[in-house]
């Protein structure tokens, strides 16, 4: 077989493979009725450590969840969470296309909820010593978000360019965003190599649409028409589109009891 016809087979599988997993494991949604959109569920998920019993605790969270209808097959939707010692609630931010003003919205849902009935998943956790001055500096970086008045879902800026941008700017997050996060990659064509989403490596792109990613935590990654394929060599998996990773999972620490805590405080009683 000529070379050429095996490169082309061997991407056609590689897309393939994504694309049955994902059908066979459809990203949708919890409470789907008829009525729309609107009326998906979006209280806790549960993940988020009840903030009333660590007080005393900083804590950050990242989450992603699949986006809305069909392009849940295809990309996810993340935001990011925090609160600092001493507080009772948690902070959240996200980008959004919809609505007029600036797109980063500030406490628009409950800051574990499903996203209109897709359960979201943690990208990245954080909790204590040091964790004050991280949410400094994400303050900061939300600040200088340089794409506020713009959106666009493809190939971006969008909620996941958004996102990324906070872990550019703050290393510390160790922010591995999955490979189906379309729109982390995009960067202005005037600016088309820098830091990698997670700060611990480097990458080049064109628009988000064609472009190279190397990093301890993204390992190896290509990006082909927003399209990611590569290899996670940290902890082996492999990236793809529209499953996000295949292989063993980003580590995160696991929920701790609380002081003084009896048990863990019911979702619901979440804010």
């Amino acid at each position: 077989m000529p070379l050429f016809k095996r490169i082309a087979l061997a991407l056609s599988l590689i897309l393939v493979l994504p694309l049955g997993i994902s059908l066979a494991n459809p990203p949708r949604a919890e409470g789907m009725d008829g009525r729309g959109w609107r009326a998906l569920p979006r209280h806790s998920a549960g993940l988020a450590p009840d903030p009333a019993a660590f007080a005393g605790t900083a804590i950050v969270q990242v989450y992603a969840a699949a986006t809305y209808g069909w392009r849940g097959y295809f990309a996810v939707h993340p935001w990011i969470i925090f609160k600092r010692s001493g507080e009772t609630a948690y902070t959240r931010y996200e980008v959004t296309g919809w609505g007029r003003g600036p797109t980063v919205r500030r406490n628009g849902a409950v800051a574990d909820g499903l996203w209109f009935g897709a359960m979201p998943t943690v990208l990245a956790e954080h909790r204590g010593a040091g964790v004050d001055d991280m949410i400094d500096r994400i303050e900061a970086a939300i600040a200088g978000y340089p794409h506020a008045d713009e959106y666009r879902s493809y190939p971006g800026p969008n909620s996941n360019t958004f996102i990324a941008h906070i872990g550019r700017e703050v290393p510390a997050l160790q922010l591995d965003m999955p490979a189906n996060a379309i729109g982390k990659d995009w960067r202005p064509l005037g600016d088309p190599v820098g830091r990698a989403v997670s700060g611990t490596g480097w990458q080049a792109s064109l628009y988000g649409l064609l472009g190279v990613t190397v990093g301890i935590e993204e390992g190896l990654e290509f990006n082909l028409l927003g399209l990611n394929f590569g290899i996670d060599l940290n902890r082996p998996a492999l990236r793809l589109p529209l499953i996000g990773r295949l292989g063993f999972g980003n580590a995160v620490p696991t929920a701790e009891a609380a002081p003084n805590s009896a048990g863990p405080i019911p979702a619901e009683s979440r804010p």
